[in-house]
Parts: C-alpha cells; structure tokens; sequence
C-alpha cells in the first residue's frame, strides 16, 4: 500500500508542480476541466463497459452502492448535526457551513478510489468503485448534497427533475449499463472494439491522480480550525459508518475491504464544482479538499492494514 500512495504521490506531486509553474503558460484550471471532460465522457465509460462485460458481478457487487447510500446519508445528516451545534460557539457563515458539511460527507470515491482499488485488488476491483460513486454517491450529491447546497448558498435550488435529468445524463451510468446487459447476456464484442475500450480505459487512472495535483493550491484560510470536524469525520467517522454498513449487509472479504476503504477517501473533487454552482465558499472548499487528500495518505494506510484483520 505505501508504494501505491507513493506512486500516487509522486503523479499528484507532478500536477501540483505544473500548476505552479504554469508548464507551456498553460492554465492548470483549464487543462484539469479538459481532462475531467474527456474522462468523464469517453475514458471513464469505455473503463466502465470494459471491466463490467467481463468481470465477476455476484450479489455482493450489489450490496456495495446500498453501503455507499446509506453510508452516505448517516455522513450527511450527522455533518448538518455537527455543523449545526458548533455554529452557535464558533465564527462560521452560511456559505462556511455548506462547504464544510459536504466535504465530510462526499469522498473522492472515483478520482482516487478507483486506482487505490485496483493496485491492491486488480483491475476486477474496479467494479466497486464505479458502483460505489456512480450508483451511490453521485447520485445523492445530486440529490440531497445540491439542495445542502442551495439552502446555505445563494445558487438556484435544483428541482428533483433536473438532479434526475443530471444523474441520468452522465455517460459513465450509461457504460455501467452497458457493461452489465453484455456481462448478463454473455455477448461478446470484437476484438478491435474491445482493445480501444481497454487502452481508453487504461488512461483513467493517470488523468485522475494527475487531475487532483491540477485542482490542489493553498488558499488562505482566515480560520481554517473550522474544517477540523469536518475532516474528522471524513477521514475517521466515515469508513467506521462504511465499515459497520457493510458488515450489517453481510459483506465480507475483499468487497468489505473496498467499502471500508472507499468510505475513508478524502473529500469529493467535484464538490468544488458544487461550492461553485451554489455561490459556497470556493477557497474553504479548495482547502478541505488539499488537507483531507494530505492526510488521507496517512489514514488510508492505516485503514488498509486494517483491512488485514476483518476476516472472511
């Protein structure tokens, strides 16, 4: 595991350093915005068909997005409770209280699960990072997490048919139904079809590690202390809450693993997005996202370890 976040370390190091020294006088936001385009719509739905029309999907694989929502969830509902309390002892404006409760409560599932996932477990273990966040998480962003969103921010509040519209437009859910109607109907596709898919597929892992270097800077912070319970209960309460769904649904072995180390990812790139489109502190968002993936080396260690002695 430590050579993995390592190597991982050195592609975010390298993003990091291009945003800085504005390699070719290319804006890094601009590059990071083209690639998380062409991943989301052409690298990470052939990864999805790819991977599903061929692996192992049992019942378990099924269990892990019911772990992902109700995991989810209790993260929301206990980050508006927790936010709710301190705000009557601490300096904290709407658009603060936002940001915070939707960086403890949405993990990078994606961006950096996946390829923790698959350089522990193989490129098989994709499967639980795409049915984690594309059946799970992102569609609870869209439908719970906008309207946190909305109510502490000053963006338009998204009607339940347009969060529907969004969740269903996103072409990585069409690959994930795609992948499973080939793996349950046994059709294979040729050769020269699924080549392409393997080697679009194969360039999700790098773009999204290189991605989150591009999106990491430093803003200033006039009370950062205020992100502590936030990052708290990302990083420590969040994989526990996983952790427990998962064994209450009868998960066991490298499925539980990968729910427990999903839920200790640290917070959701795309909620910068989301802090953006609703008018939430931007620069509190961009700092959660820097501290939570910081430590998130350290934790996710830990929790991996962890994961030796959870059994079968």
């Amino acid at each position: 595991m430590q050579n993995i976040m390592i190597s991982f370390g050195l592609i975010i190091l390298t993003g990091v350093l291009f945003r800085r020294f504005k390699v070719g006088a290319l804006d890094a936001d601009t590059i990071r915005l083209s690639i998380n385009a062409l991943v989301l719509n052409i690298f990470l739905p052939a990864l999805c068909i790819h991977t599903l029309s061929t692996a192992s999907i049992d019942t378990e694989a099924f269990l892990v997005p019911v772990t992902a929502w109700i995991t989810t969830i209790i993260s929301l509902l206990l980050a508006i409770l927790v936010y709710s309390l301190l705000k009557r002892k601490l300096p904290m404006k709407p658009d603060e209280q936002g940001v915070l409760i939707l960086s403890a409560a949405f993990g990078n599932v994606t961006y950096l699960g996946l390829p923790v996932l698959t350089g522990l477990y193989g490129a098989e273990a994709a499967k639980y990072a795409l049915f984690y966040d594309l059946l799970a998480t992102t569609p609870i962003l869209w439908l719970l997490g906008a309207s946190v969103a909305a109510h502490y921010g000053e963006g338009k509040k998204l009607s339940v048919r347009e969060s529907l519209k969004t969740i269903f437009s996103l072409p990585p859910l069409w690959g994930i139904a795609a992948g499973l109607m080939l793996n349950w109907t046994g059709l294979h596709l040729p050769f020269y079809v699924m080549k392409p898919l393997e080697l679009f597929g194969g360039l999700v892992v790098p773009l999204m590690i290189f991605s989150i270097g591009l999106a990491l800077s430093m803003p200033r912070i006039q009370h950062a202390y205020i992100v502590i319970p936030a990052v708290i209960i990302k990083l420590g309460v969040v994989p526990v809450i996983a952790l427990i769904s998962a064994k209450l649904l009868g998960l066991t072995g490298e499925t539980l693993a990968a729910c427990f180390i999903e839920g200790g990812m640290p917070t959701m790139v795309l909620s910068l997005l989301i802090a953006s489109k609703f008018r939430l502190d931007v620069r509190l968002s961009a700092f959660s996202i820097v501290i939570t993936t910081i430590l998130s080396f350290f934790t996710l260690s830990f929790i991996v370890y962890l994961t030796g002695f959870l059994g079968g």
